[in-house]
């Protein structure tokens, strides 16, 4: 039996933090190495962008775990993505020996700068904060949200431009709870934080710890708050985004904003008609490589 097996799974890497997330909720997996790069004379000569590098611990046979990544595409595509936008979802599976596979996939995670003044910084490495810079100290891969992907760097800058001064914040599909954590740092009055994947609960709230802040964490979704908020956050899939904008609006006060996140640019419009149909004011559209974030507002 081997001590551990490393997952390659070929995707579409737009799509890398939700299959990310996806890896977290059916293995035993520690931990996920997204893109890989190698430079020389300050050229990139190569890249594993595509493939995913998934870490586990699981006595299942070869077979049964090619099944499983298997029906991973099979989900995305009843929740509407096409096979291009899923990738081949191929999979190869190596059995590794006699390895550190609790500490394999920390090798190549490194600190990530998300504007000029937030810093995201993993659990293990040090960091010596300049002034007025806002450092959030993560476990990375233990939930979705791990700051080097497009669609939470969009929202952290949302964050960082668009949030009232003692704002009440909701953060819907929190996952690490590395929004919520952003949100307190930068003076929200109360954070609330919501998922629907019970896992990730105890993992938000270990990292809100970590960073010294208080939020509230709990297994909620947002059609059963009845809690209203100043600011509200969602980086979720842009088809989910779609099926619960009443539900968003409905937990917004007047004058609230709303950060839509996890929005790829082609499919911008399905998310834009359903911030019309609910009569919520576009402010603005943020991008990020083949990513955008909408900041729209309740009248």
């Amino acid at each position: 039996m081997a001590d551990y097996f490393e997952l390659q799974i070929k995707i579409n890497p737009e799509i890398e933090d939700v299959v990310s997330e996806m890896c977290f909720e059916v293995f035993d997996c520690e931990g996920v190495v997204l893109a890989e790069e190698a430079y020389k004379d300050l050229e990139m000569i190569s890249t594993t962008e595509g493939t995913l590098r998934v870490f586990i611990r699981d006595e299942k046979s070869v077979e049964e775990l090619h099944d499983i990544v298997a029906g991973m595409k099979n989900t995305l595509q009843e929740r509407g993505l096409t096979d291009a936008e899923t990738g081949t979802f191929e999979c190869k599976v190596i059995e590794c020996e006699n390895q550190d596979w609790s500490k394999k996939w920390k090798e190549k995670w490194d600190i990530t700068r998300v504007s000029e003044r937030i810093v995201v910084v993993p659990d293990w490495l040090e960091y010596s904060a300049k002034t007025d810079e806002v450092i959030i100290k993560l476990e990375p891969g233990c939930a979705f949200g791990t700051g080097t992907h497009s669609t939470t760097q969009l929202c952290m800058k949302a964050i960082e431009e668009y949030m009232p001064e003692n704002a009440r914040v909701a953060d819907i599909g929190t996952g690490s709870g590395i929004l919520a954590i952003c949100a307190k740092k930068f003076g929200a009055k109360e954070v609330y934080g919501c998922d629907n994947d019970e896992t990730v609960i105890d993992v938000a709230k270990a990292n809100a710890h970590k960073n010294h802040v208080q939020c509230s964490f709990e297994l909620n979704t947002a059609d059963k708050i009845t809690e209203k908020y100043d600011f509200v956050l969602a980086n979720i899939l842009h088809n989910v985004l779609a099926e619960i904008m009443g539900d968003l609006k409905n937990i917004m006060n007047d004058g609230a904003y709303l950060v839509l996140s996890g929005i790829l640019d082609e499919k911008k419009q399905i998310v834009l008609d359903a911030v019309n149909k609910h009569d919520l004011e576009l402010i603005e559209e943020i991008h990020q490589n083949q990513w955008v974030a909408l900041v729209v507002k309740k009248h």
